[in-house]
């Protein structure tokens, strides 16, 4: 069994690099930060005219026809430059939504328009504080109209096409339902957050004409199959991230001086690094081990998806953390890049669930492992 990715796949990430740090570089992210721009809409053109929007879409609805493996490569490449982009929301959740479950009509529809990143797909799943679960859905479908509200949503404010998970009146269980964002009774609220990089909103919906994806009243059980493969995409976001806040903590201690020496050289410091990097190592274990399940379509998925997620959170948050820790009191400003990777870790974590839940999740797949 290979953990690796492939010689093609490596340069690809490799391209996927060089491109990123040419085009999306701290100065860009703190542009949409400071409120310069909604998004890095010049790096979302050019990364779709590369197709990496539609990697995994087939070519027959304008995709690449490409695979998992591919964008697990692509995904760390963007998890490591911070991009401000709509890439998890459009690419992770809506695209796979309408793959797995979508009719023929709805597929050729949409993936065409998501693949060459005209439209923005987001998916409204939370309705405000506490765990999100279907028996505490407020969110209403009937007779082919929406009605509720949804906060927070991330991407919510670059919306064209959202994935709504409502109440079926008809069926009485949960549905997944496509709604157009730019519709006159879509109110779309942004909110303040903690990475305003990842901008989020409440969405209101009035009586909005909406359809069903996939089959009414299963739409939980389509979720939770969405959201194993997500979690192992967003886990290669958030290894790229750690392993750039490392990287940016190592290049700190081996320039900056105190007392005559390399801040690198006391043992303190060197404690720090070692346990960013050892956190790392294992997440990136635990993030091919997903990749390997979710290229092959095997039945351990679940299991890494939850184990990747949960290894992957600990170390983002703890690299962020150690990066500013490192670069002392300078780490705290304004002007220097550590509170980017500190609020991307935050905006991720919390990202398909906190990190509670897939802990849960996690020792749910253990017992049921034992028990088998």
């Amino acid at each position: 069994m290979n953990f690796d990715f492939s010689n093609e796949q490596k340069m690809l990430k490799d391209q996927a690099r060089k491109f990123l740090q040419d085009q999306c570089s701290s100065t860009v992210v703190r542009q949409v930060l400071e409120g310069e721009m909604e998004y890095a809409r010049h790096v979302w053109q050019e990364m779709a005219e590369m197709g990496w929007q539609g990697t995994c879409i087939p070519e027959a609805y304008g995709g690449a026809g490409l695979g998992y493996l591919e964008l697990c490569v692509l995904a760390e490449e963007v998890g490591r430059s911070l991009a401000p982009i709509p890439f998890s929301s459009s690419v992770y959740l809506v695209s796979e939504a309408l793959l797995s479950a979508g009719s023929e009509a709805q597929k050729s529809h949409w993936l065409p328009k998501l693949s060459s990143g005209e439209t923005i797909g987001v998916l409204a799943l939370a309705e405000g504080a506490g765990a999100p679960a279907e028996s505490r859905l407020q969110c209403r479908f009937s007779a082919g109209r929406l009605t509720g509200k949804k906060m927070p949503v991330l991407d919510g404010p670059l919306a064209d096409v959202a994935i709504v998970v409502a109440k079926d009146d008809d069926t009485g269980g949960a549905s997944l339902v496509l709604v157009g964002a730019a519709d006159p009774s879509v109110q779309t609220e942004p909110l303040t957050t903690v990475d305003p990089t990842r901008p989020q909103a409440i969405m209101t919906f009035h009586n909005t004409p909406a359809e069903c994806l996939g089959v009414p009243g299963r739409g939980w059980a389509l979720l939770t199959e969405l959201f194993n493969k997500a979690a192992v995409l967003l886990a290669f976001e958030q290894i790229g991230g750690a392993d750039a806040a490392l990287q940016m903590a190592r290049d700190y201690a081996l320039g900056r001086y105190a007392f005559g020496r390399q801040i690198g050289s006391f043992q303190a410091i060197k404690h720090k690094l070692a346990d960013c990097y050892i956190k790392n190592e294992l997440a990136r274990s635990n993030t091919y081990f997903g990749a390997w399940a979710l290229s092959t379509n095997a039945r351990e998925l679940p299991l890494a998806a939850a184990t990747a997620r949960v290894a992957a959170t600990r170390a983002f948050d703890f690299a962020a953390k150690e990066n500013i820790q490192t670069h002392g009191g300078m780490g705290y400003t304004w002007e220097f890049d550590c509170h980017l990777y500190y609020r991307r870790a935050k905006l991720l974590a919390l990202s398909l669930g906190s990190a509670l839940t897939w802990k849960n999740r996690l020792v749910d797949q253990l017992e049921q492992l034992s028990a088998a």
